[in-house]
């Protein structure tokens, strides 16, 4: 090759990269959702914020390729520290292998960005649905909704266990609803080495909800889970927290005041100094669970499925059990007679999701090293689409989003719903949702204060 022909290959090259560079910069466009700047690909339409957290920002958005609405959450200076750069991966990574109708779809993921030392803001694109839960506990569901709610609670939870991600921070505003009362989780929890023991932990997210063994910093099993799907449960009979702790102490002492002091046994399993905090507080009995949820809580019973409050009590009281060894499993739940009835294989077996490295958890990088893991995601992410639009995965991952919810078809209910304005996909963590006795459950603020979530649809 004479020099002269190497130059102009050269130039060629150049040429290129502008091009693609100048085309790149056509792709997106820039607008202000609130008090953060958006700036996403044209195929995104009509942005309106719904909420911001510590995780992110987040706003719906029309996706001009696949026709519908999505939500859009912005990932909030993800490279600000090794934990948010950690999470951010993590979360990225995960959401990329699971696929099933009762967690939530990952649509698309971009950056603006056009190199790894420009590279500042991730874009996840995600499902977008009319509610989280904290809405759906403040209803006077029949037994027929609550189980079924719960069903695919347990579904989502049980996939997530097959592929090794045990939760642990499960809570009304992380669980997602349609109006036709269908039902999926938003995130994957804790990372490994965010649990930590009762008398360390300074308040960062959500307590009530969460298992003794984390809140004593205990090792822990899969139905560390079904802890926080009994509390949750206990809060949609009862339409409010079973257990408001302030801070994880109180937490504690609240679980023990309801449920009484646990045994000797239990004690032992504690490290030394959390056993003696605990072995120095008053001694509870406890009350009964036909006590702590008398009859009148519950609806009446169903003559359709045959669905009672002594079979709701009794899940309860498998479920709400302090000792993790004595606590009913994810399998067990689902098999039990207030959840059965709806039990199909093809959902509670689907294959777990192929989670490429099951050591993410423990794996420590510099924050530059987990930005560099991040951008190689995405960048792959965008090498898989064409046009915009997931090679071989035209719709979405798990089951189809509507953008208007349907009608409620029960007969139970002559007021038809109303057009929900939608609520986000996306989980946007609080920093502390107070002590409000007003609010019904821990808030979030991804919830749009327009929403209307007036009724569910009957169950399948």
């Amino acid at each position: 090759m004479t020099e002269r022909t190497f130059l102009d290959a050269q130039k060629a090259v150049i040429e290129d990269f502008a091009m693609n560079k100048n085309k790149r910069d056509r792709e997106f466009y820039s607008v202000d959702v609130g008090d953060s700047t958006f700036t996403v690909l044209k195929r995104y339409q009509n942005l309106r914020p719904i909420g911001s957290g510590a995780q992110g920002i987040v706003c719906s958005a029309y996706d001009q390729i696949l026709e519908r609405n999505v939500a859009i959450k912005k990932l909030s200076r993800p490279f600000q520290n090794q934990t948010h750069a950690k999470r951010a991966y993590r979360e990225l990574v995960l959401m990329k292998c699971v696929n099933h109708k009762n967690i939530i779809g990952l649509l698309n993921v971009f950056t603006p960005q056009k190199s790894l030392e420009d590279f500042q803001d991730v874009y996840l694109v995600m499902e977008l649905m009319d509610a989280n839960l904290c809405q759906v506990i403040q209803m006077e569901l029949d037994h027929e909704r609550l189980s079924y709610l719960l069903y695919q609670m347990l579904c989502g939870i049980k996939h997530l266990h097959g592929a090794g991600i045990i939760h642990r921070d499960l809570k009304p505003s992380n669980i997602v609803v349609k109006s036709d009362c269908t039902l999926k989780i938003l995130d994957f929890g804790l990372a490994r080495t965010a649990a930590t023991g009762l008398l360390m932990t300074p308040y960062v997210v959500t307590r009530y909800y969460r298992a003794p063994e984390v809140i004593l910093g205990m090792g822990y099993q899969a139905n560390v889970d079904i802890w926080s799907v009994g509390c949750i449960l206990a809060e949609m009979v009862r339409h409010k927290i079973l257990f408001p702790g302030r801070d994880y102490i109180d937490q504690w002492n609240k679980v023990i005041e309801q449920l009484g002091t646990p045994s000797q046994d239990f004690l032992m399993k504690l490290n030394h100094s959390v056993r003696t905090y605990v072995e120095n507080r008053p001694r509870y009995a406890g009350y009964s669970f036909e006590k702590l949820f008398p009859d009148v809580l519950f609806p009446a019973d169903s003559d359709h499925n045959k669905l009672k409050a002594s079979q709701a009590r009794d899940l309860l009281s498998k479920m709400l059990v302090i000792d993790a060894s004595k606590r009913i499993s994810v399998d067990e739940a689902l098999h039990h007679p207030y959840i059965n009835v709806w039990y199909d294989p093809a959902e509670v077996e689907a294959p777990p999701p192929k989670i490429p490295d099951r050591t993410l958890d423990e794996r420590e990088h510099t924050v530059e090293e987990w930005k560099e893991l991040i951008y190689k995601e995405v960048i792959e992410w965008e090498e898989r689409t064409k046009n915009g639009v997931i090679r071989g995965q035209p719709t979405a991952l798990g089951a189809a989003v509507i953008d208007s919810p349907p009608q409620p078809t029960s007969s139970s209910s002559s007021s038809s719903s109303s057009s929900a304005n939608d609520v986000s996909s996306m989980s946007t963590e609080p920093t502390d949702p107070g002590s409000d006795p007003a609010l019904g459950s821990e808030t979030d603020s991804s919830l749009d204060s327009h929403t209307s979530l007036s009724a569910l649809a009957c169950c399948r």
